[in-house]
């Protein structure tokens, strides 16, 4: 029997018999990926792939407490299978006691599906996407444009068997679409990206319509020094800095004073406003659109995940409430530890409470100031004010009195999400969007433009 041929929950329940440890979790991942790309007008390259990870966590008690081991292979062979759990075996009995140790997660109804077949994805998620595009294709090589770009389709079935009785089944379809045009001398570039399920509610044409209005902003070149400027940040440029606020917002290391959510004095900054806009961040696994995994996957520990909570349930949780600080990420054990409630990170994120107007709108509101298109290289430069650095890309454009008058150079910006927030004096209609800069990690975003007075373009960049 080869590995592809073994059904996923045959292998998660033969892991589990195999087992001697006092606790065991298995979680099989079936992977399924098809994309597509192009260049100057044409595709270029396409394909399917497959895969499994398996991965084997053990927990053994002992006098002084209970130890973990965790380990992960890809393709596993039916011969493979008990090597890999003594493997886990032997690393829980050769680690120390597991500073998250808690009990293995019970009472969990059975998922449908369990026993079923995982989904696949294939070149048929692109039926209706890629003629479409090639007729995109044809307008934007009339147009003196070219296109360039990717779309990519994802499908994960992940399966969750525990010692404790638990069975646990999760579908995740994840695609993306990054589609740049340029003009043929490629001094001038446009971006635009969206996140989707199945690729059914992605229009090329409306993009590359966006693309060429922003190459024709782009005719006009104005050279702008460094500064604080009234800007306009479109949702995926909110994404990637909010999204980043999300993985900071560790609520065991708020307690312990080390991040911009930690109180002077001691203490969290709960119940304290971050924003004058009735602003609400929060996270759904069940948010239409945007579904993601009703339960904790852990395929390892660290920060405020444990792969001892595996297959915990996960409700709604509000982050910030009309912009106060309501939760912080916490598992099981940091609950604990900090007096806070348990609330594990979900693998979405939304903005609501914005006005209902569009970005056209907010341009066509504003006297002078900047339009950016994307953010990007987004490191940090000090946790506890969460202060970030990155780049500008593909269009910074200009904006006088209510229309688009150029592009102007790129710039790096220094921010912290937690003060664009507080600073931010306007917010647009939510819609689904694509983080740029973090789209290899996290896609499930629905953010409003934000309207910043002041936002700081700490110096002149020559990226692109």
């Amino acid at each position: 029997m080869s590995a592809r041929s073994s059904k996923p929950h045959e292998v998660v329940e033969r892991a589990l018999e195999l087992s001697r440890a006092d606790g065991c979790v298995v979680i099989a991942d079936e992977q399924s990926t098809a994309n597509l790309r192009w260049a100057g007008n044409a595709l270029t390259t396409n394909g399917v792939t497959r895969g499994r990870t398996l991965t084997v966590v053990a927990t053994v008690d002992g006098k002084e407490g209970t130890a973990s081991g965790v380990v992960s292979r890809s393709a596993v062979t039916p011969d493979e299978l008990e090597p890999l759990v003594r493997a886990a075996e032997a690393a829980a009995r050769g680690a120390g006691p597991a500073e998250d140790a808690q009990p293995l997660v019970t009472g969990v109804p059975q998922a449908p599906g369990f026993t079923e077949a995982p989904v696949e994805t294939s070149s048929a998620v692109f039926a209706d996407f890629a003629p479409a595009l090639g007729e995109a294709f044809a307008r934007a090589r009339a147009g003196g444009r070219e296109l360039y770009g990717f779309a990519n389709h994802e499908l994960v079935s992940s399966y969750v068997g525990t010692s404790t009785g638990l069975r646990l089944r999760h579908d995740q379809p994840n695609g993306t679409l990054e589609l740049n045009a340029k003009s043929p001398d490629r001094t001038r570039s446009a971006w635009a990206g969206r996140s989707t399920r199945d690729f059914k509610d992605v229009d090329p044409a409306a993009l590359d319509a966006e693309l060429a209005v922003r190459l024709g902003w782009a005719e006009r070149r104005v050279e702008l020094p460094a500064g604080r400027y009234e800007t306009l940040l479109p949702p995926t440029a909110v994404a990637d800095l909010l999204i980043y606020q999300m993985w900071s917002a560790s609520g065991r290391d708020a307690v312990e004073g080390r991040t911009v959510f930690s109180k002077p004095g001691g203490g969290t900054r709960v119940g304290e406003k971050l924003t004058d806009l009735p602003l609400t961040l929060r996270s759904d696994p069940n948010e239409p659109g945007l579904e993601s995994a009703p339960f904790v996957i852990a395929h390892s520990s660290g920060g405020d995940q444990s792969v001892f909570d595996n297959g915990l349930p996960l409700a709604a949780t509000e982050w910030m409430r009309e912009g106060e600080l309501r939760h912080l990420t916490t598992s099981r054990h940091s609950a604990g530890l900090t007096g806070l409630p348990v609330a594990p990170g979900i693998d979405n994120i939304i903005l609501d409470g914005g006005e209902d107007r569009s970005l056209e709108e907010m341009v066509a509101n504003t006297g002078r100031g900047l339009l950016l298109t994307c953010l990007w290289y987004i490191r940090e430069v000090d946790p506890a004010s969460l202060l970030l650095t990155g780049l500008t890309r593909d269009g910074v454009y200009l904006v006088e009195n209510g229309e688009v008058t150029g592009e102007v150079n790129n710039f790096r910006f220094n921010e912290s999400p937690v003060g664009v927030l507080g600073r931010a004096t306007e917010a647009g209609r939510t819609e689904k969007t694509l983080p740029r800069e973090w789209s290899d990690w996290f896609t499930r975003a629905a953010m409003p433009a934000l309207r910043v007075p002041d936002f700081n373009m700490s110096s002149v960049s020559q990226g692109v």
